[in-house]
């Protein structure tokens, strides 16, 4: 099992009951080929750069999850044949960078919380000179 990102465009309108009903669709064919989905993030509506098959925008969501990579050519052709699902783009997370990247946050988090520390340390030093 190796996991993916899948971001999915749906299109039409980006009310939330027809929205949560398609995502629900695409999430049940990654079950149904064997998938596991970890995370699932509404993007929200965005307008394309140019018109795609008459279309001027549409709802983008972000799918992680876990399959085996010898269903993901077979998930994908399913994918062009469900009408919710105007594009999709799956590609493979790369282990390795995810971890820098979780170090990286670590590390940002660490040097927010030391500056706002010193920020508060240095306002009660001013407010007990006054």
């Amino acid at each position: 099992m190796k996991k993916y990102d899948g971001l999915y465009i749906f299109a039409g309108n980006a009310k939330d009951d027809v929205l949560e009903s398609n995502l629900t669709k695409a999430v049940s064919e990654i079950e149904r080929f064997g998938g596991k989905v970890e995370s699932q993030d509404i993007l929200g509506k965005r307008t394309f750069a140019r018109p795609m098959h008459k279309r001027e925008n549409g709802v983008y969501a972000l799918v992680r999850f876990e399959m085996d990579p010898a269903k993901v050519k077979e998930l994908v052709n399913r994918y062009r044949l469900v009408e919710e699902v105007f594009r999709v783009q799956i590609l493979a997370v790369d282990e390795r960078r995810e971890a820098k990247l979780a170090v990286q946050r670590e590390a940002a988090a660490k040097r927010a919380e030391l500056k706002a520390s010193k920020e508060t340390t240095e306002a009660a030093t001013d407010a007990s000179a006054e």
